[in-house]
């Protein structure tokens, strides 16, 4: 997990590094473009502010700055520079990358370049909404996956196992954020019903409602997002319950158990469900790590849902580095230890499972 982790974060930070348009392009195109010194106050944290409006709408007018930057044209040297510390990029590369591990360590992100606040403070308060999507999503798609399989396997070969099956792979060609706008558009006011809202996960009033309206108003705004991860999602679940079962129905106890007389329910539920189900319930915290990706990923920004997902499309937007980091270290290290888990429930449920190395 570690070697892993430290290699995403490292080729990411080299990739970022020679990205154009970075943090210190943004602040100088914003202070070019506006020439609001009220502007350069709130970035630079300086009275430097009205000196250099004064200066870009002078003398320097038109005049090309010194710096390497292509948003500095027209500024103050000593403003970009400023810009240029406050932003940490007066170090040389080397130093950054290893002032970065140090404090990735530690869990110290740094503060946002943009938003005045604590990296940590935002994940914390991002990452709860990412989870919650997550769970439901994940929740509803074993809740209809694992029966759903079960009856395909039961019934293998019938109209109903075909035509599920057809509908199955027709939902899971339908790419989640597509099925997001479609949602949109028919139910959410887009062209046609006004049945649930637009964006955000609780009403704006929702803190002065009673205990009941706001579990109603939750529920309310987290359908069709839940609705936008799950469509596709239980194709994969579906076909494994499926293909667990079949495999458990034509083994020797199965064949033994209806010799002795004993009904089909009885041998569902007391043999083959317990053996068929190992692999489905040990592959649950996998299962989640795809789900919370792409919900997170995609799902949020389209419906403004304040988490993880649009934390990090937001910050890529305005390369603020310390929240893409940040949020890209606790994706990546959210996604190792749920693969952990998942590795380490097949031994739970299943003894004969081992990762260990064995000579014969």
């Amino acid at each position: 997990m570690i070697p892993t982790l430290w290699a995403i974060v490292t080729i990411n930070f080299l990739v970022v590094q020679v990205a154009p348009g970075g943090p210190v392009d943004q602040a100088l195109a914003n202070l070019s473009g506006r020439r609001n010194g009220g502007l350069l106050q709130r970035v630079t944290g300086s009275s430097a502010g009205s000196e250099v409006s004064a200066q870009t709408q002078g003398a320097q007018g038109g005049k090309e700055g010194s710096s390497a930057y292509r948003g500095a044209r027209g500024l103050d040297p000593q403003v970009v520079a400023e810009i240029t510390k406050r932003f940490g990029f007066d170090k040389p590369l080397a130093a950054r990358y290893w002032d970065m591990l140090k404090r990735y360590v530690v869990f110290n992100f740094g503060d946002s370049l943009f938003l005045g606040r604590s990296v940590v403070s935002l994940i914390i308060e991002r990452i709860p909404v990412s989870i919650s999507l997550g769970l439901w999503s994940t929740l509803i798609i074993y809740l209809v996956s694992i029966p759903l399989g079960i009856r395909k396997a039961v019934r293998h070969g019938s109209p109903f196992d075909l035509w599920t099956t057809t509908t199955m792979l027709v939902a899971n060609s339908i790419p989640s954020y597509l099925f997001a706008i479609i949602l949109i558009v028919f139910l959410a006011g887009g062209s046609y019903l006004k049945i649930f809202p637009l964006r955000g996960l609780v009403s704006d009033a929702w803190s002065s409602f009673g205990l009941v309206h706001k579990v109603l108003d939750y529920f309310w705004h987290i359908t069709l997002p839940t609705l936008a991860t799950v469509i596709g999602g239980g194709a994969t679940l579906t076909m494994l319950t499926k293909n667990s079962f079949l495999d458990e129905i034509h083994k020797q106890y199965v064949m033994t158990a209806r010799a002795k007389g004993l009904t089909e329910k009885r041998i569902l539920r007391r043999h083959v469900f317990r053996n068929a189900m190992l692999l489905v319930i040990s592959g649950f915290p996998a299962a989640f790590i795809g789900i919370f990706f792409t919900g997170a990923l995609l799902i949020e920004p389209i419906f403004s849902l304040q988490g993880l997902g649009l934390l990090g499309y937001s910050s890529t937007l305005q390369r603020d580095y310390p929240v893409m980091f940040g949020t890209l270290y606790m994706f990546t290290l959210l996604a190792l230890v749920l693969t952990l888990i998942s590795d380490l429930t097949y031994t739970v449920v299943d003894p004969r499972i081992d990762f260990g190395t064995r000579q014969t």
